[in-house]
């Protein structure tokens, strides 16, 4: 980890040595620790001197930051002291999770393939719980996905088939996820700059019903767009397989 004399600090921060005087004696930088009559700061105080010198462009004051760090001191979620914690942290999916033994797991999605355990892991559907290892159980992070999974592969569908699928459209859902998150960033900073924190009771409630608003909104749309092109792909590739069908049909129908 880099080490900082004060002047090193204060030029690395782009302030001054008073001012990082200043702020320790406001108790918005922690203290130094001395060696000697030196003292010896780190990588954590010079990230503090950047987010306090950026919140003074921003038109901060120096009390407005100190109730914003004294937040993250106490351990406040940065969201609850901008006062958006139950919308910002609620988490969007809702899957349930539940434990299960290597060998169930095994069995649900008939494969032995380290590869594909691998697979599950990374796109978040499957967790291994404990130390062992290979793990003798997993925690299932999405029950309901990993379930209809199973289903799938004991209907003949190959689990490599409906992994590729399955990271296809998981590429596909982030940039949805991005268009829609991308939208409320700039519903929020509409009329200010990128990164605005609200300063008042009413800027916050402003924000926090906005952000409901919009997490309700992007459900809903995502979901029944999907639902809409779905049932549009269906029907065109239905009508599709059933020309293919019905020319098979007449081939097989044809005199030799």
């Amino acid at each position: 980890m880099t080490e900082y004399r004060i002047d090193d600090l204060a030029r690395a921060a782009g302030t001054t040595t008073r001012n990082v005087r200043g702020y320790q004696d406001r108790g918005l930088l922690p203290r130094p620790v001395r060696r000697g009559r030196i003292a010896i700061y780190t990588e954590a105080h010079l990230a503090r001197l950047k987010v306090i010198n950026d919140l003074l462009k921003r038109g901060f004051t120096i009390r407005h930051i100190s109730d914003f760090l004294s937040g993250i001191q106490r351990g406040d979620d940065l969201a609850e002291v901008l006062g958006l914690q139950e919308v910002v942290s609620e988490p969007w999916s809702k899957a349930t999770s539940t434990t299960m033994s290597a060998d169930d797991l095994r069995d649900l999605l008939n494969t032995r393939n380290p590869a594909h355990f691998a697979q599950l892991i990374d796109f978040g559907l499957i967790s291994p719980d404990g130390p062992a290892d290979p793990p003798e159980k997993y925690t299932i992070l999405d029950q309901e996905t990993v379930s209809a999974y199973g289903r799938l592969v004991k209907l003949g569908v190959s689990l490599g088939g409906i992994l590729d699928v399955h990271r296809r459209l998981d590429g596909e859902m982030s940039a949805v996820a991005a268009t829609v998150i991308s939208a409320g960033r700039r519903a929020v900073t509409e009329g200010r700059e990128d990164g605005w924190i609200p300063q008042t009771t009413a800027e916050s409630d402003w924000a926090t019903e906005l952000l409901t608003e919009l997490r309700r909104a992007g459900t809903v749309t995502a979901h029944n767009a999907l639902d809409r092109a779905l049932d549009r792909d269906l029907a065109r590739q239905l009508e599709e397989y059933l020309g293919e069908a019905r020319k098979s049909r007449k081939d097989q129908d044809r005199p030799s």
